[in-house]
């Protein structure tokens, strides 16, 4: 099978390829197409902190790609490969992730250029406070301006720093809290947010197996996630919550988890939950676990045959080198940016189809923007309604008993709950995911101008963000 060769190109370039594409099936202006595709602006900022009596110097960006909507949002992350490419790169995809799932943000991004793995807790609290304070100072951080959240290397512990350093030198700021999501519920954080990307990926899987057309798609059969089979490339925040969803609530079958010091394979099964136990147990490692196959060449079981291969990691592990020996049907990106241009050409001709990250991982935003909104609202989720839908519940339960026919018990208890903040965030995800779908699916089905669902999220993505620009009066 001869398969199109193409320049691996950057991260960034790559972004701006799909967006061009997605570009030629839009009726816009050229002038407003080129501003659109570019990034707005980037700060980068170089700052010193004495680490174990000598000083050293650490350098930083963020990035913001399009304020079309305020604030603007995206994660930071610390990574000893992080570079400003990079950033504009996952700013410019958080512009088209927002816009895709109707997320009133614009898209921004940050990046610290940092092993957290070779600093000590208090040394990680002292250079992440400094690091805040040099964007709040120039306005990167604000809850009404750009609102960051924990990305790769940065989690609940981070934010609740950074919001702890804003409060501080911003006190006039009632709606501090809003400065930051992603943070300890006892800091004003939301429950269901730790879970949020990976539960994302599979209401986004699930509704594409509503889709009996796109699962052909796929060369698959069947309208569930039930028994596919699953390779996860991964096992961090994304990796481990997707994994452990499919498992327990859809009962698929994960066969293989890669991470970055080898692999672990079992066809009749892994037990996600163990894994990750022994990961946490094990300083990150899974080399040593006793109850799968252990292979040290991760990269390899990527190109195992599988139903549904989710990269949940970095980007670019699906590349140029091994996209023609990819052999599974979908692939669902759990991760930003995993398959480069160039693969995606490959896989295409192969007819693998590929779920995009800018829709696939958008559940992380979607419940940071129902964080930001409680923190705006200052009360969480529930608080004014549980008790009476619970009451009114009771009644109905009564009625129905008054007939003459006898609720069962395990239903009484169900049904008698109210929903608790983390029930509504849950059905705020599942509903914005499955939304999003769906005008992916129709969009792609009804346009044959577009052949794959990236460019189809994208062009509904630019053309969101185009509508904005045109109706602020940026032109007549």
């Amino acid at each position: 099978m001869s398969v199109p060769t193409a320049k691996e190109v950057s991260f960034r370039e790559s972004v701006n390829l799909s967006c061009d594409l997605a570009m030629a099936t839009l009726d816009i202006p050229e002038g407003m197409a080129k501003y659109i595709r570019n990034v707005n602006n980037v700060y980068q900022v170089r700052f010193p902190v004495k680490i174990k009596g000598k000083v050293e110097t650490f350098i930083g960006w963020r990035a913001v790609h399009s304020d079309h909507k305020l604030p603007v949002k995206g994660g930071i992350r610390f990574a000893s490969n992080v570079s400003q490419d990079e950033v504009e790169a996952l700013a410019t995809l958080m512009s088209y992730k927002c816009a895709l799932v109707d997320v009133p943000f614009g898209g921004s991004k940050g990046g610290l250029l940092i092993d957290p793995r070779n600093y000590e807790r208090d040394e990680m609290e002292r250079i992440t406070r400094r690091f805040a304070f040099e964007l709040i100072q120039k306005d990167y951080i604000g809850s009404a301006t750009n609102v960051p959240a924990p990305d790769m290397g940065t989690g609940q512990r981070e934010m609740a720093w950074i919001v702890s350093t804003y409060a501080a030198h911003r006190s006039n700021d009632i709606n501090h809290m809003a400065c930051v999501t992603g943070k300890p519920v006892s800091m004003g954080g939301i429950r269901g947010r730790v879970e949020a990307t990976g539960r994302g990926v599979v209401c986004g899987l699930r509704e594409f197996f509503r889709h009996p057309e796109d699962v052909k798609l796929a060369n698959m059969e069947g309208n569930s996630i039930k028994g596919k089979k699953v390779i996860i490339q991964g096992l961090g925040n994304v990796g481990y919550h997707t994994a452990s969803i499919l498992q327990r609530e859809d009962d698929a079958k994960i066969i293989a988890i890669l991470e970055w010091d080898g692999a672990l394979i079992d066809h009749k099964g892994l037990d996600v939950e163990d894994i990750y136990k022994y990961k946490c147990d094990n300083k990150g490692s899974v080399k040593g676990y006793s109850k799968a196959k252990y292979i040290k060449d991760s990269n390899s079981v990527l190109e195992m045959e599988c139903d549904i291969l989710i990269p949940a990691a970095m980007e670019a592990v699906i590349n140029q080198s091994n996209a023609a020996k990819i052999q599974a049907k979908l692939i669902g990106e759990a991760a930003n940016g995993p398959v480069t241009f160039a693969a995606e050409a490959i896989l295409q001709e192969k007819g693998v189809v590929i779920i995009p990250d800018s829709y696939l991982n958008a559940g992380g935003v979607t419940v940071s923007y129902f964080e930001w909104i409680k923190n705006l609202s200052h009360i969480r989720f529930g608080r004014m309604n549980k008790r009476w839908e619970e009451g009114q519940n009771q009644l109905l339960i009564q009625a129905i008993e008054k007939t003459g026919s006898k609720v069962p018990q395990d239903l009484v208890e169900k049904l008698s709950q109210g929903a608790d903040e983390v029930a509504l965030v849950r059905s705020g995800l599942d509903d914005t995911m499955r939304k999003a779908f769906q005008d992916i699916h129709e969009c792609y089905w009804s346009n044959e101008k577009i052949n794959n669902y990236r460019i189809a999220a994208m062009a509904i993505a630019i053309k969101k963000i185009h509508t904005s620009y045109a109706t602020m009066g940026i032109y007549p």
